[in-house]
């Protein structure tokens, strides 16, 4: 729950390195909440409307930690950008979210597995 609470402090932090651990934990708990209201409208028979908010709620700090997660690997945040490309986008995105920390140190700031 830290990691999904500290992406949520950091929502407008396009800048800097963000951890697998730290990306993947709050798409975790992302999803977990997700479904839980979903869970919650379908069981009241409302309309989605929470999960809606929701999604507007967490859309910038999702934004945020994929960018710093791309800039982990060493990429650029414009590759966020290859996700709105059907399907194959998706792919390349989760294959670079996957993908292990690059150096101790490149041009977006130190390792956040040493810091």
């Amino acid at each position: 729950m830290n990691w999904y609470l500290k992406v949520l402090k950091n929502y407008v932090n396009f800048q800097g390195r963000a951890r697998r651990k730290e990306y993947w934990m709050f798409t975790l708990f992302n999803v977990i909440f997700s479904i839980v209201l979903t869970i919650v409208e379908s069981l009241a028979d409302i309309s989605p409307f929470l999960t809606s908010i929701y999604s507007l709620f967490i859309i910038l700090p999702s934004l945020a930690v994929t960018v710093r997660r791309l800039h982990d690997t060493g990429r650029s945040g414009w590759w966020v950008l290859i996700g709105l490309i059907p399907l194959i986008g998706s792919l390349v995105i989760l294959v670079f979210t996957c993908l292990d920390s690059d150096v101790e140190e490149n041009r977006f700031g130190k390792n956040p597995k040493v810091v």
